[in-house]
């Protein structure tokens, strides 16, 4: 072979001549790659291919449900042992909460929403977790989630009941990004995203916009202490209604700590809620508050002040307005 053909041979297999269908997966576009199989022996359950699964076995298509997305979102399904679980909490629904998986452990993490060690225990520390309170929230409720953050607990409601209307309450405006386009990218029609603060929606804002009107469940996870949580979720709840903490062991001394504290904020006598035993490992505890009375908000002090307009014990002396003799 001469030189001149040699040279020829070595420019036609260069990246930048080859064919698409003769380039190694590394040159390829992102989108173009081809996704490795495991071997039979590497597969678990959920990674056989539909022929090798029983009926039982298969999980559903992320993308079989009926909606014409013209993005598909990329799914995470959830482990082979938490796969019955998932199904009894989400039934049909369980192809959106794979999509909602999958935008966790991908979006989630790059905006910084979701850590990057929680994604392999994004179904049993997250998704599951959340989704086994819907056993204490009736048909046709209205939810307001505060602090809704990555979208738990509301997304996963939203995703698991669609009878439910949910208001997903978050002050950030990366998070409210990243919510709305999970709303959008998952169809939830009866979702709403507002950027605020709880305490903004419970009284109207001085942009003239009005509260938001009292819902029958409030949701919160993992936001603040009882007493504090109390205070922001309780005025977002109808008379009746109810606030639902997602809390974990910590509940039961939370609640002696911060009895009288619900009491005047209007609440009724807290009490210990345990979701889904029997189906998940551990169960969910949630503290539920009844909202019992309506209490009219306290007046803000001015500052530098007390509520009782004393001046504050910590102010620096000889900063005030020299007295008139």
């Amino acid at each position: 072979m001469s030189a001149s053909d040699r040279s020829d041979r070595a420019r036609d297999r260069s990246p930048g001549n080859r064919s698409p269908g003769n380039r190694s997966p590394r040159d390829r576009p992102l989108g173009d790659r081809p996704i490795a199989e495991p071997t039979t022996s590497d597969r678990s359950p959920d990674d056989r291919s539909p022929g090798d699964r029983s009926s039982d076995d298969r999980l559903p298509d992320p993308h079989d449900n009926g909606a014409d997305r013209s993005s598909a979102v990329v799914g995470l399904p959830p482990p082979a042992e938490l796969l019955p679980a998932a199904r009894s909490l989400f039934g049909d629904r369980l192809p959106l909460a794979i999509e909602y998986a999958g935008l966790l452990a991908t979006d989630g993490v790059v905006r910084g929403l979701t850590g990057p060690r929680e994604a392999p225990r994004i179904w049993d520390r997250h998704i599951l977790n959340c989704a086994a309170i819907v056993e204490l929230i009736s048909p046709a409720a209205s939810v307001v989630d505060v602090g809704s953050g990555a979208g738990l607990p509301g997304i996963v409601l939203a995703v698991a009941r669609p009878d439910l209307s949910v208001i997903l309450v978050e002050p950030l405006a990366r998070r409210t990004a990243f919510l709305s386009e999970v709303v959008t990218a998952l169809g939830l029609d009866r979702a709403t995203v507002v950027r605020a603060r709880a305490e903004e929606c419970g009284r109207p804002s001085r942009s003239g916009s009005t509260a938001l009107m009292p819902a029958d469940i409030v949701t919160a996870r993992a936001l603040a202490p009882l007493d504090r949580l109390a205070a922001w979720c309780l005025p977002l709840a109808a008379e009746g209604g109810r606030v639902l903490a997602l809390k974990g062991e910590t509940a039961g001394r939370e609640i002696e700590e911060h009895r009288a504290a619900i009491a005047r904020l209007g609440g009724g006598a807290p009490a210990v809620r345990v979701c889904g035993a029997g189906l998940i490992d551990p169960p969910t505890t949630v503290v539920e508050i009844v909202r019992a009375s309506t209490v009219a908000p306290a007046a803000q002090p001015r500052p530098g002040r007390t509520a009782a307009g004393r001046p504050r014990a910590d102010r620096p002396r000889g900063t005030g307005r020299p007295r008139r003799r």
